[in-house]
């Protein structure tokens, strides 16, 4: 594989989230839920963005030490991974919500 297509992949729209956009009604950075969510996946994005640099700049030879990259690799994987348990657990809570009968 070569150094062309890692900085493609690494940089492509698979590595990135997106935000969560207020004027949609959502709650912004300030209290409660919504504010509370808007800041963990920001900070996951935030976490993603530098596994990713860290690997570009492992592949670019910038980068001096590459067990610090594994490391913000491995970090960047276990908090999708725990984004992706949260979420399971949020749609689980939700469609027993809406079976829960009156």
């Amino acid at each position: 594989m070569s150094i062309d297509a890692i900085t493609s992949a690494a940089s492509g729209s698979d590595w990135k989230l997106g935000g969560i956009d207020s004027s949609t009604g959502q709650q912004g950075s300030g209290g409660g839920f919504g504010g509370m969510l808007t800041q963990s996946i920001q900070s996951l994005q935030n976490t993603q963005d530098q596994a990713a640099q860290a690997g570009l700049d492992l592949a670019d030879g910038k980068a001096t030490d590459p067990t610090a990259v594994v490391m913000a690799v491995e970090r960047a994987q276990l908090a999708m991974q725990l984004a992706g348990q949260f979420r399971t657990m949020a749609v689980e809570a939700a469609q027993t919500l809406f079976q829960t009968q009156v």
